[in-house]
């Protein structure tokens, strides 16, 4: 299937390693071009290089951090001034300590929510005036299904998603008259280089040990394994085409069917 994509011009945050750098990939393989920014400068500049050598197109690695409002706005203007418009956004950039409630700090509520939640806020604020005055534009944003599929051990993460997943639906109601078009994609566990930090967390908060953490997710999903990155990022790219544009004011789940009710339940065992 030929997405058409060829030629348009994205942002993607989060994008020097996991999802964000798998979507990327995809992009590029697509024809488009794409700014990317991550806090880290060298792995940002790697992965850009990286893809860009594989795929001929171009990468443009911005670093910035999107928990500061003067880097969101940067970085958006940078990129805009790089690629000369911007068709696609994709939020990506967040990450969000899961934890039970006692062993949640201030500090981790305050992480969810300032990246997994403002960051996107911030990029939409300096993004959607850009896409309005060309007439068109497509926000695709990257959540989680712990926003809506109910998860004591996940409740950071689950507050900052249903408050993004929210956003998203009203934004798609404000903006359809400017041809502006916004889906929510929420994947489940997704095998990135986090992955390993967060089953050690499972396993100091469950008590149990790193091996029987690490099969709680796989134990919970009917198709008994995790999502790779390049299965998310196929999924994001075929709806950032045009193809797809009609797909508005919605979300879409891509976690292989899971329970979260039933790994609570596998946690307590």
């Amino acid at each position: 299937m030929d997405l058409g994509m060829t030629g348009k011009k994205a942002i993607v945050t989060g994008a020097s390693e996991g999802i964000g750098k798998a979507i990327t990939l995809a992009f590029a393989r697509e024809g488009v071009d794409v700014a990317i920014c991550a806090r880290r400068k060298e792995p940002l500049e790697a992965a850009a290089a990286e893809i860009a050598r594989a795929t001929n197109r171009r990468i443009v690695a911005i670093p910035a951090d999107l928990t500061k409002a003067a880097d969101a706005e940067n970085f958006i203007k940078q990129a805009h001034a790089a690629l000369g418009r911007v068709d696609i956004l994709v939020n990506n950039a967040g990450s969000s300590p899961g934890g039970v409630l006692e062993h949640l700090s201030e500090e981790d509520w305050a992480q969810s929510l300032q990246l997994k939640f403002m960051g996107y806020v911030r990029c939409m604020k300096h993004v959607l005036p850009i896409m309005r005055a060309q007439k068109k534009g497509r926000v695709v944003n990257l959540i989680g299904n712990d926003g809506v599929k109910v998860s004591y051990w996940e409740i950071a993460p689950g507050a900052a998603n249903a408050a993004g997943q929210n956003l998203t639906l009203s934004l798609a109601s404000q903006y359809g008259k400017d041809n502006i078009s916004f889906v929510a994609v929420n994947p489940g566990p997704v095998r990135t280089e986090r992955w390993t930090g967060l089953v050690k967390a499972m396993s100091r908060d469950m008590n149990l040990s790193f091996e029987a953490a690490d099969k709680l997710a796989p134990s919970s999903i009917p198709l008994g394994r995790i999502a790779e990155c390049e299965e998310v990022a196929n999924l994001v790219t075929y709806l950032a085409s045009d193809l797809a544009f009609f797909v508005n004011g919605t979300m879409i789940e891509i976690d292989g069917g899971q329970d979260k009710v039933l790994m609570d339940r596998l946690r307590d065992r």
